[in-house]
């Protein structure tokens, strides 16, 4: 059965744009054009995961991920909150703060925002334990309250150094290359941006503060998650 996916965007255009793109990709999409009918409609039938835009009149996409997770009958529903205009690092902040398990800034690439739904979708996908804490050779990663330990004691990453560190041990095992590690963590276009000094810089920052011995430098291809 096809995983559904609640598109919620006030803007007709984006919402439809959204929805044929993960319709293409084999994802069942209900649209919502406002938080209170995308509330009402995850109420009546969860879906797999909620994408949601953050400026909205009626009901932002913070209130509804702050409701839904608050509600029991759809607290395990992952929610990706989207935005062009609440783009600051505040606003990122306060959106993984109410309880949202990512948070794109728009303009994205489509592929981005499938690789990130992607990811999501997985660190659910094999029931509670999933969605909590993952553990890995020593090292503990919340997805949820965005806290990492290394042998029982905690480590204070920046938002990019745990995003990246989040999506290297969702791909465990899986070399990522620069460029796609540019385009899911950091949402760049790589007809602007395309510089891999930036990876490089994040991952020498995280393997000093986690250990070396948990991301694997593949020469001449990108870098891998290692247990």
């Amino acid at each position: 059965m096809a995983r559904r996916i609640l598109v919620v965007d006030d803007t007709p255009e984006t919402a439809e744009q959204l929805k044929t793109y993960l319709s293409s990709h084999g994802f069942g999409v209900v649209v919502a054009h406002g938080g209170s009918d995308a509330r009402l409609l995850a109420l009546d039938s969860p879906p797999d995961l909620v994408l949601t835009d953050a400026d909205m009149p009626d009901l932002d996409g913070p209130s509804l991920c702050r409701a839904l997770k608050k509600d029991p009958r759809t607290a395990r529903v992952p929610v990706v909150i989207m935005s062009g205009t609440l783009i600051d690092e505040d606003d990122v902040v306060a959106g993984l703060d109410v309880g949202a398990d990512d948070y794109l800034t728009k303009p994205f690439p489509m592929r981005v925002m499938m690789a990130r739904v992607n990811a999501v979708l997985r660190r659910y996908a094999t029931g509670p334990e999933a969605a909590g804490i993952l553990k890995r050779g020593g090292l503990e990663l919340d997805p949820a309250g965005r806290e990492v330990k290394v042998a029982g004691k905690p480590v204070k990453l920046t938002r990019k150094e745990f995003d990246l560190l989040a999506l290297l041990l969702d791909e465990e095992g899986r070399v990522l290359t620069p460029a796609f590690l540019l385009e899911s963590v950091w949402g760049y276009d790589l007809a602007t941006y395309n510089d891999p000094q930036t990876v490089t810089t994040h991952v020498f920052r995280l393997r000093k503060k986690i250990g070396s011995d948990y991301i694997e430098n593949v020469t001449g291809h990108g870098y891998k998650f290692v247990a």
